[in-house]
């Protein structure tokens, strides 16, 4: 793609304008990379638009996390605890596994961003009858619901995480994904510790109506999320490539086998994995190293949405330069954070030490999983044009998530005999696919 001049008339409001220039330190010079001419002149309004649409979405998602909101209020409302095992595979594995046909959908569209604002008002209802679980129902039949309705939203999420990829790569410069990525991160990661002090000052005692606020509030957020991103000026695209039916679809995942440089990412991505799977036995282990006071919990949620804050801007800026560079050091980091948890577990920590340590390690991991997830985020983008991103990430999301089901079954099998071996089978994992990632092509800049 050519560079739009610095003539071109811009579309978009002198506001959106001001706020692009601010957080991209870009002005009428700007020079907008594998983007068309037409696309560029909206680029400042689609970057705050996209940019006020995930942040939104993501804080939406630390209320009624799979990790901690849900988990809670399966037991407050007497549901059988074996329910929450299967909350976090279906939350990550439910968004991830339909993503190849629903790829085949999404390549028959022109515009795509109407996928993502049909998927944001599917979530936001899903939170919605969530809260009315949470006020009406009990025991196993609130169980079944909660799962129902979290398996209903995360074949939604998929559906909104192939249409942003796919629409990011055509509305926002090559050069300027990363900063996008990082500002939605660091909005969100603020946002969601404000979330995690008042969860931290719940009593113990907490009733229902404090589930029907956190979730009626996330349902919110989503509405003004979709609304967000209707907003992105999105044109029309290729439609070449668009499928019908299930055997055209599943021959894409014959792109393993073909394209080696795609092969070696979703292998080391796949490696990597530990970086966010190994956040619940961290918390298991300080929760059996210091108690289980709910402020604790409080204080890790504070602890990721600061990793996110601080850290997704400078991870952001380094993926444009070289997201393949983040993606194995933040990938390092986190292996090495795993292994030093696992040591400190069979150390035994004194109660003062392990107050230190935990937080410090789950704060790293969160600033690691936050590098892992921009680095491979802005890398697949970047090393595909067109329909092809489109295949890589339908391709790659449903391998993972088909992984992730096995990793997780394997994982709760091997954390019965020891979750600090667990914790360090994940980190040395995660030094392979950090060894495998810088070996990678560079495709950033």
């Amino acid at each position: 793609m050519v560079a739009a001049p610095p003539s071109s008339p811009r579309t978009a409001s002198p506001w959106a304008t001001s706020v692009y220039e601010r957080l991209t330190d870009d002005d009428d010079g700007r020079v907008c990379k594998a983007i068309s001419d037409e696309a560029c002149r909206e680029t400042p309004g689609n970057f705050v638009h996209m940019m006020v649409a995930n942040a939104l979405s993501t804080v939406a998602d630390s209320v009624a996390s799979a990790k901690t909101t849900l988990p809670w209020l399966v037991l407050h409302l007497g549901a059988p605890g074996w329910l929450n095992s299967l909350l976090v595979p279906i939350r990550e594995a439910g968004s991830m596994l339909p993503q190849l046909l629903i790829g085949a959908v999404v390549r028959s569209l022109a515009v795509r961003k109407g996928v993502w604002v049909v998927g944001g008002a599917v979530q936001g209802a899903c939170l919605a009858a969530l809260a009315a679980v949470a006020y009406a129902l009990q025991g196993l039949s609130a169980g079944i619901a909660i799962v129902l309705l979290l398996t209903l939203f995360s074949l939604a999420r998929g559906a909104c995480s192939i249409a942003y990829k796919d629409v990011q790569g055509k509305t926002i410069p090559k050069t300027r994904r990363g900063v996008l990525s990082g500002w939605i991160a660091s909005i969100a990661g603020a946002l969601s510790m404000a979330v995690g002090l008042g969860l931290s000052l719940l009593p113990e005692s907490a009733s229902a109506s404090v589930f029907v606020g956190l979730l009626g509030g996330g349902a919110v957020l989503w509405a003004l999320a979709a609304w967000s991103f209707s907003r992105i000026v999105e044109f029309p695209g290729a439609t070449e490539g668009g499928v019908n039916g299930m055997a055209e679809a599943m021959s894409k995942l014959g792109l393993l086998s073909t394209d080696a440089p795609f092969r070696r990412f979703v292998l080391a991505r796949a490696l990597a994995m530990g970086s966010g799977l190994a956040a619940p036995f961290y918390v298991a282990l300080a929760r059996d190293a210091l108690g289980e006071a709910l402020a604790l919990l409080g204080v890790f949620i504070v602890l990721e949405g600061l990793a996110g804050l601080v850290s997704s801007p400078v991870w952001g800026r380094w993926s444009d330069r070289s997201s393949r560079q983040v993606f194995a050091a933040a990938s390092a980091l986190a292996a090495l954070l795993s292994i030093a948890v696992a040591a400190a577990a069979w150390a035994d920590l004194s109660g003062t030490t392990a107050m230190v340590f935990y937080p410090l390690a789950f704060f790293g991991l969160g600033v690691a999983h936050a590098g892992v997830r921009l680095g491979r985020k802005t890398y697949l983008v970047d090393m595909a044009e067109g329909n092809q991103r489109t295949d890589y990430v339908a391709v790659s999301n449903t391998v993972i998530g088909a992984l992730l089901l096995l990793t997780g079954a394997l994982g709760a099998a091997a954390a019965l005999v020891s979750v600090p071996g667990t914790v360090l089978l994940l980190g040395l994992c995660g030094l392979i696919g950090a060894a495998m990632s810088l070996r990678l092509k560079e495709v950033s800049g």
